[in-house]
C-alpha cells in the first residue's frame, strides 16, 4: 500500500483518465479529492466507484481556470482531510480548429482550463508542500505538447506549457522534498476516441509501434509511480505514454 494515509487531489477526477488515476491511487490505499465540473451525479457516480476501496473520498466541483475558485477548493481539501500529499493536474478540453478558424474564446478556453488550471492548482498547493516539506505533483501533458498538431494550436500550447511550468516548479521545489513531474499520453481509448469509427482507429493504431491505442490504466500507472516514494529522486520528467508513437 504505497499510499496508506496519504491524501490525493486529482483534478478531472471523475471520468476517464483523470478516474482510471484516481482509482488506481485508492487501490493503494489514497485517501482521494475529486475535482470535477459538469453534472453533479457524475462526480457522486465516481464517488461511489472509489469508495470500494476503503478510503476516504470526496467529491468537489471547481473550474480549476478560476483563481479564486481553486483556492478555496484547496484550502476545503486541506481541512477536510487534514492536508494534502499529492497533486494530479488532469482536468483538460480541446476547442479543435484551425487557426484560420480559431478565435479568441477558443485559444483561451483551453488555455484558461489545461495551463491556466494546472498554475492554479499549484499555485495554492505550493506553501502547503514546503511546510510539509514532502509532496508529488503531476500534471497531464500530451504528445501533442512535444509534436504538434494540425488543428490543436490551442491544445499543443497549453501542453506544451505544461511541460516548461513542471520543470520550473521542479526546480523551485526541489530542495524541500517536492517533485514535480508530467506525463504526456497518446491515443489514449476515453470517451473522445471511443466514438471515431473503427477506420479511423485502425488508421491510428498503425502509426503506433506498440500496434495498440492505450487504455486509462496505462497511464495511471505511470503516474502511481510518479506519485510514489520510489520516485522520491525522479523531478522534471516528462514521460510519454504513448506505445512509442512520438520516438
Amino acid at each position: 500500500m504505497r499510499f496508506e494515509n496519504k491524501t490525493a487531489v486529482v483534478t478531472g477526477g471523475s471520468r476517464g483518465i483523470g478516474f482510471a488515476i484516481a482509482s488506481r491511487l485508492a487501490k493503494e490505499g489514497a485517501n482521494i479529492a475529486i475535482l470535477y465540473v459538469g453534472d453533479e451525479s457524475e462526480g457522486l457516480k465516481a464517488k461511489e466507484e472509489l469508495l470500494k476501496f476503503g478510503t476516504k473520498v470526496e467529491q468537489y466541483f471547481c473550474d480549476v481556470s478560476n483563481f479564486e475558485a481553486s483556492k478555496q477548493v484547496v484550502e476545503k481539501v486541506i481541512e477536510d482531510f487534514g492536508g494534502i500529499d499529492i497533486l494530479v493536474n488532469n482536468a483538460g478540453i480541446t476547442r479543435d480548429k484551425l487557426v484560420l478558424n480559431m478565435d479568441e474564446k477558443d485559444f483561451d478556453a483551453v488555455i484558461g482550463v489545461n495551463l491556466k488550471g494546472t498554475f492554479n492548482m499549484i499555485k495554492h498547493t505550493y506553501k502547503h508542500f514546503m511546510k510539509k516539506r514532502y509532496g508529488r505533483i503531476v500534471s497531464t501533458s500530451s504528445i501533442i505538447g512535444i509534436i504538434g498538431n494540425a488543428g490543436q494550436a490551442n491544445y499543443a500550447a497549453s501542453k506544451a506549457g505544461i511541460i516548461a511550468l513542471t520543470k520550473s516548479v521542479a526546480k523551485e521545489l526541489a530542495g524541500r522534498g517536492v517533485t514535480a513531474n508530467a506525463v504526456a499520453p497518446g491515443y489514449i481509448g476515453t470517451d473522445m476516441t471511443n466514438v471515431l469509427s473503427d477506420k479511423v482507429k485502425d488508421a491510428m493504431k498503425a502509426q503506433i509501434p506498440a500496434k495498440r491505442i492505450g487504455t486509462p490504466e496505462d497511464v495511471a500507472d505511470v503516474v502511481a509511480f510518479l506519485c510514489s516514494d520510489d520516485a522520491a529522486y525522479v523531478t522534471g520528467e516528462v514521460i510519454r505514454v504513448d506505445g512509442g508513437l512520438a520516438m
